[in-house]
């Protein structure tokens, strides 16, 4: 039986839906990828042209601290598109490592999604998407990387151009975490490997979810010539936390790597279980940095894509997606009538 209409809903306009508009551009594809990565959507790169949404806030008044903070870098409801976008669209990985300390294995698993695109300072993609060195365009030796270098797809590499256009820096390589609940998350740990350069820069964009950005100041050693089992300098430096917005981007440079540490702590109720995406651009001087990227946030493991039916990270299956596809396409014609019987496809 239908619900009586009353006169208040018979009043109240109707909302219609926004239709979801996809790119007729070719998406991003190379050998490397499990499937293809469409271009961003029109309305969407449209109006990322407008970024910085606002001018960025000069935080430099602790010790080795030198943060530029966008809040938001971009807009709410272009960041709420491009959130949902890469959600859908990326393809991510649960990495499971191990570590060595002393005679002890331990086991790891990432607290979080992940994934990277990029290629240190040394070589390059050809326009086939071969790898090439930097300077003389030869080809790269099949056994100079452990890993599969795989290069940004145009969905992020045009993010990654506003970003260096509104950070004056440089950056070749692109990581993505996606945190699914407040339980995921990442420790305090600070982005000063060597092969990033003795004073990194590193953009970082929040999309979806706030979540508490949390930085504290790295414990000095004490000099040589102070008393042995002396403990760690005090440098006056108070411990940080950014409340990182859907859109906010903080940029770190100069000494704050060097001598800062930083964390998304877990966290409980409130919007932290909505999903959050952090997108990361950072330049690898050498090779090493592209064999450590690809080891940490790509490892051998399965692949993981967002599924709206079910509304979370699935094992990607390619012979489960393509026998899909083709019962849609087969439905598609059943109902759009397809070829008629005696008419057949040939020339």
């Amino acid at each position: 039986m239908s619900k009586k209409r009353t006169l208040d809903n018979f009043f109240k306009p109707v909302i219609a839906k926004r239709q979801r508009v996809e790119s007729t551009e070719p998406p991003s594809n190379h050998t490397t990828y499990p499937f293809p990565v469409p271009q961003l959507p029109p309305n969407t790169a449209d109006v990322l042209n407008f970024c910085p949404a606002t001018e960025g806030k000069l935080i430099n008044d602790q010790p080795d601290l030198d943060l530029v903070y966008f809040q938001p870098y971009i807009a709410k409801d272009a960041a709420k598109d491009l959130f949902h976008f890469l959600r859908r669209e990326l393809f991510f990985y649960r990495v499971k490592y191990s570590i060595k300390r002393g005679p002890v294995e331990t086991q790891i698993s990432t607290p979080r999604f992940t994934t990277v695109f990029g290629l240190d300072d040394s070589a390059v993609f050809s326009p086939d998407g071969t790898l090439v060195t930097r300077v003389a365009k030869t080809p790269v030796p099949v056994d100079r990387y452990k890993c599969l270098p795989r290069p940004i797809p145009g969905c992020l590499d045009r993010l990654r151009k506003l970003v260096e256009a509104a950070t004056d820096c440089t950056y070749n390589f692109c990581l993505v975490n996606y945190y699914a609940s407040g339980n995921d998350s990442i420790a305090y740990h600070s982005d000063d490997e060597r092969f990033l350069g003795p004073r990194p820069a590193i953009a970082s964009l929040s999309l979806g979810a706030s979540r508490d950005f949390y930085m504290k100041h790295k414990p000095v050693a004490p000099s040589p010539a102070a008393e042995k089992d002396a403990p760690p300098l005090q440098v006056g430096a108070k411990p940080l936390t950014l409340a990182l917005g859907s859109g906010d981007m903080v940029l770190m440079r100069g000494t704050t790597q060097k001598n800062w540490l930083h964390s998304i702590p877990k966290r409980k109720g409130g919007e932290s279980d909505r999903g959050r995406i952090n997108i990361t651009f950072r330049r690898a001087m050498v090779r090493g940095g592209t064999d450590n990227y690809y080891q940490y946030n790509v490892g051998v493991g399965p692949v993981f894509k967002w599924d709206e039916t079910k509304g979370e990270m699935r094992e990607w299956n390619r012979e489960k997606e393509e026998g899909k596809e083709r019962e849609e396409e087969e439905e598609e014609e059943e109902e759009g009538g397809g070829p008629g019987k005696g008419e057949g496809n040939s020339a």
